[in-house]
């Protein structure tokens, strides 16, 4: 089995492939050579190919797809044409201009794009009756402060990678449409520079949801940071239920990046997606909506 990594844009595909390489022979392209370098000091038997045409045509199994966000719809649509099933690294859009791109693309049950805390053991068990919830509100910790500092500034951008708003806030908004469902909308967004003052984005942010059946949620988006952790509260008449996802001493298995790449290679072998492209969008729609509503704030 060959698996395809159609770009090194993000720190998640070479995570990836620590899991992937147990599994499967590994090809890979990517724009930046510093970027390369590092992955083949890691992965020396790799094989590189000098464009994604030429990594596609190699017939890869599966691919996973990490570009800048602005190539992102593209780069899709060279890997649909393959009919090979492709882990899309999240966020699979960052702007209402890319997601507008994908909509125009015919994607199906052979495309994954999650944030990978659906598959952290801690959450992937949990299950809900909608009909007791009152509300809901996810936490997601983690510091963004390698941005302040002018790494991978397209991520920082908001017209670009969408900021700390999107890029972070993917983690809690896929937590609750996972318990909750697609039907969801945003009630509103607000973001902050409190810290990290070199950010083209924010520090901090919270969003407000609503789903159609008149659950309350919020997530909240804390950039600065000593550790790295997502909990999800949900709130019943009876009290309710508090979950947490931390790295532990496995953070492949304790944060999901293995669970996701188990699942992917469900995927090669046959199964559909297992998280509906219909969630994935309702998703994307939130995390784009809240950037257009929460323009970044200069630090105070």
């Amino acid at each position: 089995m060959r698996i395809a990594l159609a770009g090194l844009a993000t720190s998640h595909p070479y995570t990836d492939a620590r899991t992937l390489t147990r599994h499967a022979d590994l090809a890979v392209w990517e724009q930046d050579g510093e970027r390369l370098a590092r992955f083949m000091r890691e992965h020396p038997g790799a094989a590189v190919a000098g464009s994604l045409g030429e990594l596609l045509a190699t017939r890869p199994d599966g691919v996973v797809l990490t570009v800048p966000n602005p190539q992102a719809p593209a780069a899709l649509a060279g890997v649909l044409e393959t009919g090979v099933p492709v882990f899309m690294n999240k966020p699979a859009a960052a702007s209402r201009e890319q997601l507008e791109a994908l909509d125009r693309l015919d994607i199906g049950d052979r495309v994954l794009s999650t944030s990978v805390l659906r598959f952290a053991p801690a959450f992937a068990g949990v299950r809900l009756d909608p009909g007791e919830v009152l509300s809901v509100r996810a936490t997601v910790r983690h510091d963004v402060g390698m941005w302040a500092g002018g790494y991978n500034a397209w991520q920082d951008t908001p017209g670009q990678g969408g900021g700390t708003m999107v890029t972070m806030g993917v983690h809690g908004v896929e937590l609750l449409v996972a318990l909750l469902g697609p039907e969801v909308r945003l009630a509103g967004a607000a973001g902050a520079v409190r810290h990290y003052a070199g950010l083209r984005s924010e520090d901090t942010g919270v969003m407000a949801l609503q789903w159609g059946s008149g659950i309350t949620g919020v997530v909240e988006i804390i950039g600065v940071s000593g550790d790295e952790a997502y909990t999800v509260t949900v709130h019943t008449a009876s009290g309710g239920e508090h979950i947490v996802i931390e790295p532990g001493e496995d953070h492949l298995r304790g944060l999901g990046y293995e669970g996701t790449v188990e699942a992917f290679l469900g995927m090669v072998g046959g199964a559909p997606s297992p998280v509906p492209w219909e969630q994935t969008r309702a998703i994307l729609e939130v995390l784009v909506s809240a950037r257009e509503a929460a323009p970044a704030v200069p630090a105070h």
